[in-house]
């Protein structure tokens, strides 16, 4: 293969004018994975909370770093990232040490168990739907890491399912373009009454 090739590099972007913190996107992911109870590879993190006109919430998960700490500091070298720049962890080389959580400046890496060193059980993360080291879709892989929506040519489910299209994600170039019109077209376009009864 060619070292010239330009790969798109997948990325997310939570539009905080839009979002309305409904969660949406937390249970969706928790849904399509079976997360544990305990472990949110998503979560909603609202700043200014009741602070009128100041109050925004932001979608947040592993935002898959082109120079992720998480892979600098792991002593197994159990992340890898792939050549579309999604942030993969594989959970059988994993020792639940618990260095990734503290390099991670999202809180992204997740322990489904809450004990001394050694006890913390397998990491979880965000995979953003593309699944793990296992064969693609096998049974293996959605066990441990969920669906794999990126190889059956869809958008993760948390961006999927959300109701205001605040949590975009896709090649960085496009999601940028996607931000770029979304502030400059911003306070402009139809102006009409709201519609109800």
């Amino acid at each position: 293969m060619s070292s010239n090739v330009d790969f798109s590099k997948m990325k997310f972007y939570c539009d905080e004018n839009l979002c309305i913190d409904c969660n949406g996107c937390v249970v969706a992911c928790k849904e399509a994975h079976e997360v544990p109870v305990g472990v949110n590879r998503r979560k909603v993190v609202t700043v200014n909370e009741g602070i009128v006109g100041k109050e925004i919430s932001i979608s947040m998960a592993c935002m898959h770093c082109s120079d992720a700490p998480c892979q600098q500091v792991c002593p197994t070298d159990c992340f890898y990232i792939r050549t579309d720049g999604i942030v993969l962890h594989d959970k059988d080389k994993c020792i639940g040490c618990g260095y990734c959580l503290f390099a991670c400046p999202f809180g992204a890496p997740q322990f489904p168990k809450n004990g001394a060193f050694g006890t913390k059980g397998k990491m979880d993360k965000c995979t953003m739907c593309a699944g793990g080291p296992e064969e693609t879709n096998s049974h293996e892989e959605f066990h441990k890491y969920g669906q794999n929506r990126i190889s059956e040519g869809k958008v993760p489910m948390c961006a999927s399912m959300c109701s205001t299209k605040a949590l975009l994600v896709g090649d960085a170039n496009e999601v940028a373009l996607i931000k770029t019109y979304r502030a400059a077209s911003k306070g402009k376009g139809i102006s009409t009454d709201s519609y109800g009864w």
